[in-house]
């Protein structure tokens, strides 16, 4: 079975329920929105905090301009792109599709966050999976995508987490 079969399968079940397609939007805006929110939050917090708060915005602005610069070179086609399907969630971009910016960013800020409070970070990890599994179901993104998404955020959150143990 090829790509396009497989998620022929996964949106035809989701066009036929319209308020699970709407919930799939719904649920990917929602996430990006919660981490916006939780990421300039924690800024807020670590202002009046006695915590450093150079290396909660250098690391995670410095790698996500690193990753959109390899992100920019590899130019990886999205899966609307190489087959013809109908992506469940609405995009017009084209290629720029490995790694996924937004799962990176997601686990990014949940790692931030981990750091200020472990239970909340958790919390947003939960939400960065489920922010991962939305971008492959409504087509924007291949599982590949979103898992070097994810790996490059942990990569990027380790490097938070020893330069705040040595600081």
């Amino acid at each position: 079975m090829n790509y396009q079969q497989i998620y022929s399968q996964i949106s035809s079940w989701f066009n036929g329920h319209p308020t699970a397609h709407k919930m799939l939007i719904w649920s990917n805006t929602l996430i990006v929105w919660v981490m916006y929110i939780a990421y300039f939050s924690l800024l807020l917090w670590l202002i009046i905090a006695p915590q450093s708060l150079w290396p909660f915005i250098v690391i995670p602005g410095g790698s996500f301009v690193l990753l959109s610069i390899v992100r920019r070179q590899l130019n990886y086609a999205r899966p609307y792109e190489k087959w013809p399907i109908k992506p469940l969630i609405p995009r017009e971009g084209r290629g720029e599709s490995m790694p996924s910016r937004h799962v990176f960013s997601a686990v990014m800020i949940a790692l931030c966050v981990w750091l200020i409070q472990w239970w909340l970070g958790l919390i947003l990890l939960g939400l960065a999976l489920t922010l991962a599994f939305i971008r492959v179901i409504g087509g924007v993104h291949y599982p590949r995508d979103v898992i070097v998404g994810a790996l490059c955020g942990l990569l990027a959150g380790a490097m938070l987490f020893i330069v705040i143990s040595y600081h």
